[in-house]
């Protein structure tokens, strides 16, 4: 029966092709395509994919020796129906999200089935993760300006020029994420000349991972057809404003928020708390996940509002952890991780903040107090004495902190771990004395 309804659905859409997309450990996202006429026998089976795709980096289609992996292996691509859209940028072409599967059962290598044991944990402790990434990308030109490219405009934050400059475009993309049942909450243009922020609203945490992936797919598919180049990529332009994507969380039980301390307001409950203790303890390691490119550390600077220090606050946009006020009561009702663009894989990112929050949760953590000051205007010794200290400046100490860091490891699995990291020092030990320019060259497309 629900193979007559996924055939009936494509057929009366004219699909031809529907795509079955993973995101590997270098945060690629990838997909193969099952023709409509092959459906039959692919529906419950999936496409096949080399175990070696968990074990390239960034930089080249290439194996990664220390991940314990090789072309030798194959693993079920299976579609997860529920994920299914026609694409309304590409004619003929249909999408849904794929888990990685070894003899009937989720690999080991898999990213989603690692948010799905997440999610499953959060659950056990009575509590639902519901979650949003608030994505920030660059509309692009070509030139000659050795990047390849150049900003779509020169505007400033929120200016309704750029607004009205890229009507179009923004208008085609909330389309298209609409007609995909994302639904679309703001848009305005960011501080950086042809940057723009669009926010989608917060879902079931499995769900908004997916819908980071067809996020990013939209948004590059639709600048594609009015000519633009979009990139995510955090740091493209060295005088220009960084592109993260802060994750936003709110933790649930029954039906009721569990964020707000309605007896103490304004302020947080002590589950919150624990919560943002925990991700603050393991912020360093987390980083190497959230913020996994090279390029990422770029962004991560003091006084550019991305979370350059390992401290929380209410709307204090400056601390990793901001504490957003709503207009009305309750408030609050989320939090804001700043430390976390769209170079990450969103399953793993995710899975791995909702890992280390948990840790909190269950060894009742408290955090240091709320910080109402720019960190970065304090001094050294001024931070010291609120422990506040800065968090990792470049990809190589994340990963370090992450090596060493048995919580996440173990949330991630022996075999996740091992090829996650072996990609990520693969990447890091070939870019980390490159310069800016060589950074964009290479992952301007790829994120």
């Amino acid at each position: 029966m629900m193979q007559d309804t996924i055939y009936k659905t494509l057929q009366a859409s004219r699909v031809q092709f529907i795509r079955i997309l993973w995101c590997d450990n270098a945060n690629i996202i990838r997909g193969k395509a099952i023709h409509i006429g092959a459906l039959s026998q692919l529906v419950d089976y999936g496409v096949g994919i080399s175990a070696a795709q968990q074990a390239v980096p960034v930089m080249h289609d290439a194996v990664v020796a220390e991940t314990g992996l090789s072309p030798v292996g194959e693993i079920r691509l299976i579609p997860d129906w529920n994920t299914l859209s026609v694409l309304p940028y590409s004619t003929g072409h249909a999408r849904a999200i794929g888990d990685m599967m070894q003899d009937g059962i989720p690999w080991a290598y898999c990213p989603r089935d690692f948010l799905k044991r997440a999610i499953a944990a959060a659950q056990e402790a009575g509590i639902e993760v519901m979650a949003a990434f608030e994505n920030e990308f660059y509309l692009l030109h070509p030139s000659e300006n050795g990047l390849g490219v150049e900003p779509g405009d020169r505007t400033v934050f929120a200016s309704t020029f750029a607004m009205d400059a890229n009507l179009a475009v923004i208008n085609e993309i909330a389309e298209a994420l609409l007609a995909q049942n994302i639904p679309v909450e703001q848009y305005h243009p960011e501080s950086g000349g042809g940057q723009h922020e669009i926010s989608v609203r917060y879902t079931r945490a499995l769900s908004a991972a997916d819908y980071q992936i067809a996020f990013r797919e939209t948004v590059r598919a639709v600048a594609l057809r009015h000519k633009l180049k979009a990139s995510f990529l955090p740091k493209i332009f060295a005088e220009q404003a960084g592109s993260g994507c802060h994750l936003h969380l709110s933790l649930w039980q029954d039906g009721k928020n569990l964020i707000s301390d309605t007896g103490n307001a304004p302020g947080i409950s002590k589950i919150a708390r624990a919560f943002i203790a925990g991700i603050l303890e393991h912020l360093p390691a987390l980083m190497a996940l959230t913020t996994p490119s090279i390029n990422s550390y770029r962004r991560i600077r003091p006084h550019s509002w991305s979370g350059a220090f390992r401290t929380w606050g209410y709307d204090n946009r400056e601390a990793a952890i901001r504490v957003p006020s709503d207009p009305a009561s309750p408030s609050p009702t989320q939090i804001e991780i700043k430390t976390v663009d769209a170079s990450a894989n969103p399953y793993i990112a995710l899975g791995a903040v909702i890992t280390a929050g948990l840790d909190g949760v269950r060894r009742q953590l408290e955090p240091k107090e709320a910080i109402a000051v720019d960190p970065g205007s304090m001094s050294q010794s001024e931070r010291a004495a609120k422990g506040i200290d800065a968090l990792p400046t470049n990809l190589g100490e994340a990963i370090a902190h992450l090596q060493t860091d048995k919580v996440l490891l173990d949330a991630l699995g022996k075999e996740l771990a091992q090829a996650y990291i072996a990609v990520r020092l693969a990447e890091w030990e070939a870019m980390k004395n490159w310069a800016l320019k060589e950074e964009v060259k290479l992952l301007l497309e790829r994120y």
